[in-house]
C-alpha cells in the first residue's frame, strides 16, 4: 500500500485519528474503490473486524443493488 500523509488538527487524539482512516477506508468501500480487504489493511484490522466498521458509519457490507439480485435470478433461473 502507499503512504498518503494526511494532516489533521493537534488536537486530536490517537483514537480520532484512527476513526478519520476508518471513516475513509469506509467511504472507499461503500465506493467500491476498496475491496473488504484493502479497506480493513488500510484500516490495520482483520477482514473479519471491518464490517463493524461499516455498521458504524452506516454501509453496507453487500454492495449489489435490487437490480443485480434480479439480474442474478433470472440468470439463475435462465440456466436450470
Amino acid at each position: 500500500m502507499a503512504t498518503l500523509k494526511l494532516q489533521v488538527p493537534n488536537n486530536l487524539n490517537e483514537e480520532e485519528q484512527d476513526e478519520i482512516v476508518q471513516f475513509i477506508a469506509s467511504k472507499l468501500y461503500e465506493d467500491g474503490r476498496l475491496s473488504l480487504g484493502q479497506a480493513a489493511e488500510m484500516c490495520s484490522m482483520k477482514k473479519w473486524d471491518f464490517p463493524a466498521v461499516l455498521v458504524k458509519y452506516n454501509v453496507s457490507y453487500f454492495r449489489y443493488t435490487v437490480e443485480d439480485v434480479i439480474a442474478e435470478f433470472e440468470r439463475i433461473k435462465d440456466w436450470r
